[in-house]
């Protein structure tokens, strides 16, 4: 039998939050090449016992090529950006590749140091974000203390608003580690619009869903809030 890391086999946490495995390097490797595994896929080493990001992993390293920062400075458009890796962001997730790798050209790559401030709230508004790797969150500061909004993670978006109002920032974002984002611009936007709409469309759908979706849910809460409140005052 086989020794050392040749012998090692890893499960891997699936999107469906299930373990997936045993499975032999050779098949990891496989699956990085297919973009199945990316360097924030979670996978547990029999050989080190703990479970470590793909791109954590010793023996996995070398197959992911280049490191998630390169750069302080944005890459410029038609960045290369593979299908694969797009849809690693769940608004995309229903395109075609070919609208992916359209897609793709009209997107910046935008790497942000760990406590890097992306943007502070009240700052002019002309972007989205979308999250490759990494983690940011969403803060106000009020009286000098910090109150979270929200956390955004690798396959999240944010910032959209800002395309439709180009309002001023409602929040603060600021990198909780070091963070590799792709960025929409207004201008890019209307040039999509312009040149591909029947690519912007299906986009466009699936941003108006999901604000949709967090509206109600924001409402939902808001509900409960309120139903809490009264109840109290009922109490007293």
């Amino acid at each position: 039998m086989d020794g050392g890391v040749s012998a090692n086999r890893y499960f891997i946490w699936g999107d469906d939050e299930s373990p997936y495995g045993p499975v032999p390097l050779p098949t990891l490797v496989d699956w990085i090449t297919d973009e199945r595994i990316v360097p924030e896929t979670w996978v547990f080493s029999r050989t080190a016992n703990q479970w470590l990001k793909a791109g954590e992993v010793a023996e996995l390293k070398e197959y992911f090529g280049v490191t998630v920062f390169e750069a302080d400075t944005p890459a410029p458009m038609q960045a290369g950006l593979k299908p694969g890796m797009l849809r690693r962001i769940k608004i995309l997730a229903e395109l075609k590749d070919a609208q992916l790798a359209q897609l793709a050209e009209y997107l910046e790559t935008q790497p942000v140091k760990q406590w890097t401030v992306l943007f502070n709230q009240g700052d002019a508004s002309d972007a989205m974000f979308f999250v490759m790797s990494g983690e940011l969150r969403a803060r106000t500061m009020v009286g000098g203390k910090e109150t979270i909004l929200a956390t955004f993670a690798a396959g999240d978006f944010f910032g959209d608003m800002a395309l439709f109002d180009h309002g001023p920032r409602s929040a603060d974002v600021l990198a909780n580690v070091d963070s590799m984002l792709l960025k929409l611009s207004s201008a890019s936007l209307e040039k999509l619009t312009r040149e591909m709409p029947a690519l912007a469309t299906p986009f466009l759908q699936a941003t108006a869903r999901t604000l949709s979706a967090r509206i109600r849910a924001d409402n939902k809460r808001l509900t409960r809030i309120a139903q809490q409140f009264s109840a109290s005052g009922d109490e007293r």
